[in-house]
C-alpha cells in the first residue's frame, strides 16, 4: 500500500511538473500596428455605420479591448515609443521626420518663429541613438526568432530594422507610407514585384505567413507587423470601393468609399495572420496586440464618386465624437483602437477603461514574455499586465507633447498635455497674456469632445495638474519652445488656431486636374480691410460696382467673422448668387466653446445657378454667438455675395451687423431687395 501511495504521489509531482512546464513555455507574440487608424474607424466602439472590421472584431472577442488606449499624435514618434519604452518628449523624436536623410538625434528649439506666431517650434530628432536596448533587441537576446513586416519609418539605412533586432525585414522600406501606392507594381528595391493590381497588404499578410513557417519550430517568435494601411496615398481595391460605394450615406460622417476599401484590406491582413496561427496549431500559444498609431487623418480630403456618377468632396474620416485627429494633442489625435489577446490570461471578449499609452507596451510585453528589464535605461512607460489580468489599476500621469505648429483641423499652437484621473490639461506654451502659458482643462469622464474648457473655474486643478507638467519636463529634460522674438501683436489672428488653412489636403492628382480647368488670369486680391470684418480662407477675392467675388483657389474656400458678442438666437441673411447650383454651409461656435464641434452647429442652404437670392437661416444659439464660418457653394466656380447681415433675436434684440460688398447699392435691373425675399433655408 506504501508503495502504491509512493508510485501515485511520484505521478502527481510528474503531471504537476509537466503541466507547470508547459505554462511557463515561452508565449509566441505578434505585434499588429496599424498606421493612421482612428479611434472611430472600427467596429470596436460602435462608432461606425460604415467601416467593416470583422476580424479585429473577432480578435476582441478572444480577448481584451481597451476603452482609453492613446498614442503620439503622429507615426514616428508612437513607433519610437514602442521600441524604448521612452516618451518622445524625452527621446526628442516629436515629429514624423525619421524618413529624412539628414541624421539628428536630439531636438533643438528654433531660435525665432514667423511674426503672427507667439512661440518658436522644436526641431525633432530623426533618428533613436543606436544604442537603445529595443525590444526587438531585447526580444531576440532571450532566444526568439524575430522578423518585421511592413512600414517602419524610424531611419534608413544603419537604423533599420535590422540593427534593431530584427533577423527579417520586408520589404525594407524606410518611407512614411507605401512607396507608390497600394496596388502593384510598388517599386520597392530587392523585393519580387507584385502582380499588377496586387495590395501592398495582402503581399505583406502572405510573407508575414510564409516566414511563420519557415521560422525555426525550436524557438518562441517575435512578429512585428506594422500595417501600411491606412497611411496616404490613399487608394484601395477597386471592387472595394464600388462596394462600400452602395453603402455610403450623405449624412453620415463617413462618406468615403475609398478609405472603407482601405480599412477592409487591413482587417483582411488582420484575419490572414489569425488564421495562419490556427492553421499551425499555435493560437494558444501566441500573444496577439493590436494597436495604431495615432488618430484618424481628418485634414486629408478625396473627392470621390456616388451611385450616380456625381462627385464630391470628403475628409477621409472623421473621429468623432472625438475632436481633431492625426497631428494634433486633442483626443482625435492620440485615442487609438487597441485590443489584447493573452492567452490563459485576458478574459474573452472583456474590455477595459485602464488608460494605457504606446510606451506602456515596452514594459508590458517583457513583463508578458518574462524578460527582465534592462538596467540603466529609463522606461517612462507603465508596466499594465494586472489590467490584462483583470485587476483594477489606474496609471499615473500621461504625457503628450507636441512642440510644432500644425494645420490640422482643431490644431493648437506648441503644446503639452498631461492626462490624469478624468483631467486633460492642456498647456500651450507662450499663449496666455503677457507671455504666460494657456491652459484647456477637460473632465473626460463628463466631456469626451473636448467642448468645455474648465481652466478658468478649476484653478486649483489646472495648478496641480501644470505642476505635474513642470516636473515631468525637468526629469526628462525636454526640449521646449521659446517665446517668439519676432512676434508681431498686430499680426497674431486668434480666431484662426484650429483652422485648416486651404481646407483639406487633395491628392497632388486633384490639384493638377483642376488647374488646367482654371482660368489664365486669376481675380485680383482684396485687402483683409476691404472685407468689412470678414476674411476670406480658400479663395481669391475682388470687388466690383456690383458684388464681391471669390474665386476658389483650394479645396473648402470659405469666409469667416470672429470676436463677435451677440446673444443668440441668431438670424443670418445673405444675398448671393452662383455659376452653379450647389450647397453651402454655415457653421458656429459660442464663446463658451473653444472649436468648433464636429458635428451639429451647421446648416446648410440650397443655391440655385444665374440668379441673385436672398436667404435667411435661423440659428438657435445658446449662448453669446463667437465665430461664424461661411462655406461657398461652389468648389469650383465663382460665387458673388452682395450682403450679409447677422441679427440677434434675444436680449440684445435690435443688435445687427450688415456688410454691404458693393461698390453701389443699386440693386440689378429686373432685381428687388426686399428684406423679406429669402429662399427657405435647409436644415
Amino acid at each position: 500500500m506504501k508503495h502504491i501511495i509512493l508510485t501515485l504521489s511520484v505521478l502527481v509531482t510528474f503531471l504537476l511538473s509537466t503541466t507547470t512546464s508547459a505554462t511557463n513555455k515561452p508565449k509566441n507574440i505578434i505585434l499588429i500596428l496599424a498606421d493612421d487608424l482612428g479611434w472611430a474607424d472600427t467596429t470596436l466602439y460602435g462608432k461606425t455605420s460604415l467601416y467593416e472590421t470583422p476580424n479585429i472584431q473577432h480578435l476582441a472577442s478572444r480577448g481584451m479591448t481597451f476603452l482609453n488606449a492613446y498614442a503620439s499624435p503622429i507615426c514616428s514618434p508612437t513607433r519610437a515609443s514602442i521600441l524604448t519604452g521612452q516618451n518622445p518628449a524625452r527621446l526628442g523624436l516629436t515629429t514624423p521626420a525619421a524618413h529624412l536623410k539628414e541624421e539628428r538625434f536630439e531636438a533643438v528649439p528654433n531660435p525665432r518663429a514667423l511674426p503672427h506666431q507667439k512661440s518658436t517650434n522644436v526641431q525633432s530628432a530623426t533618428r533613436m541613438d543606436i544604442s537603445l536596448p529595443t525590444l526587438g533587441v531585447l526580444i531576440k537576446q532571450a532566444g526568439y526568432s524575430t522578423a518585421h513586416f511592413g512600414k517602419w519609418h524610424l531611419g534608413r539605412e544603419g537604423h533599420t530594422p535590422l540593427e534593431r533586432g530584427f533577423d527579417v525585414d520586408i520589404p525594407h522600406w524606410h518611407g512614411p507610407g507605401p512607396k507608390t501606392g497600394y496596388l502593384a507594381p510598388w517599386g520597392y528595391d530587392n523585393f519580387k514585384e507584385g502582380e499588377p493590381g496586387q495590395h501592398i497588404e495582402d503581399r505583406m499578410a502572405r510573407e508575414a505567413v510564409q516566414w511563420l513557417k519557415d521560422r525555426d519550430h525550436s524557438k518562441p517568435f517575435f512578429m512585428n507587423y506594422w500595417q501600411f494601411s491606412v497611411h496616404a496615398p490613399f487608394g484601395a481595391k477597386p471592387e472595394l470601393i464600388d462596394s462600400y460605394r452602395k453603402k455610403i450615406n450623405p449624412d453620415s460622417i463617413h462618406r468615403s468609399p475609398t478609405y472603407a476599401a482601405m480599412v477592409h484590406s487591413l482587417d483582411d491582413a488582420v484575419g490572414t495572420l489569425m488564421q495562419a496561427l490556427e492553421d499551425e496549431g499555435i493560437t494558444d500559444e501566441t500573444i496577439v496586440i493590436f494597436y495604431s498609431d495615432n488618430g484618424g487623418n481628418t485634414h486629408c480630403g478625396l473627392q470621390e464618386t456616388d451611385t450616380k456618377g456625381d462627385t464630391y468632396i470628403t475628409a477621409v474620416t472623421s473621429n468623432y465624437p472625438l475632436r481633431g485627429g492625426k497631428g494634433g494633442i486633442h483626443e482625435g489625435g492620440i485615442r487609438v483602437p487597441a485590443v489584447f489577446v493573452w492567452p490563459g490570461v485576458t478574459t474573452a471578449g472583456s474590455r477595459n477603461e485602464t488608460r494605457i499609452q504606446s510606451l506602456d507596451l515596452y514594459p508590458t510585453i517583457l513583463k508578458m514574455l518574462g524578460i527582465v528589464q534592462p538596467e540603466e535605461h529609463i522606461i517612462d512607460g507603465r508596466d499594465f499586465t494586472k489590467a490584462l489580468e483583470g485587476v483594477e489599476y489606474e496609471r499615473e500621469p500621461m504625457f503628450t507633447y507636441v512642440p510644432s505648429y500644425g494645420n490640422t483641423p482643431q490644431w493648437l499652437p506648441p503644446s503639452m498635455a498631461v492626462h490624469y484621473k478624468q483631467w486633460k490639461l492642456i498647456r500651450t506654451f507662450y499663449h496666455g497674456e503677457n507671455g504666460t502659458h494657456q491652459h484647456h482643462l477637460y473632465d473626460l469622464e463628463k466631456d469626451i469632445g473636448e467642448n468645455k474648457n474648465l481652466a478658468s473655474s478649476q484653478p486649483a486643478v489646472v495648478k496641480k495638474l501644470d505642476g505635474m507638467i513642470d516636473q515631468y519636463i525637468k526629469d526628462a529634460k525636454v526640449v521646449l519652445p521659446l517665446m517668439n522674438p519676432n512676434f508681431d501683436a498686430t499680426k497674431f489672428a486668434p480666431s484662426l488656431i484650429g483652422v485648416q488653412a486651404g481646407g483639406l489636403k487633395m491628392p497632388p492628382g486633384y490639384k493638377t486636374e483642376n488647374k488646367a480647368k482654371t482660368a489664365p488670369t486669376a481675380p485680383k486680391k482684396m485687402s483683409p480691410k476691404g472685407l468689412l470684418g470678414w476674411i476670406s480662407r480658400g479663395a481669391d477675392v475682388e470687388m466690383n460696382a456690383e458684388s464681391l467675388k471669390l474665386t476658389p483657389n483650394n479645396r473648402q474656400p470659405f469666409m469667416t467673422t470672429a470676436n463677435l458678442q451677440v446673444e443668440g438666437p441668431i438670424d443670418f441673411r445673405i444675398r448671393l448668387r452662383t455659376a452653379r447650383d450647389g450647397v453651402g454651409k454655415l457653421q458656429w461656435r459660442t464663446h463658451e466653446q473653444e472649436l468648433f464641434p464636429e458635428s451639429g452647429q451647421l446648416q446648410s442652404f440650397e443655391v440655385t445657378a444665374g440668379e441673385w437670392q436672398q436667404v435667411k437661416l435661423h440659428l438657435n444659439v445658446a449662448g453669446k454667438l463667437k465665430h461664424v464660418r461661411l462655406f461657398l457653394p461652389s468648389l469650383k466656380d465663382i460665387t458673388e455675395i452682395d450682403w450679409i447681415e447677422i441679427a440677434s433675436q434675444a436680449g440684445n434684440k435690435g443688435w445687427k451687423k450688415r456688410g454691404d460688398f458693393k461698390s453701389s447699392t443699386k440693386p440689378p435691373e429686373g432685381k428687388t431687395n426686399k428684406p423679406d425675399d429669402f429662399t427657405p433655408s435647409k436644415k
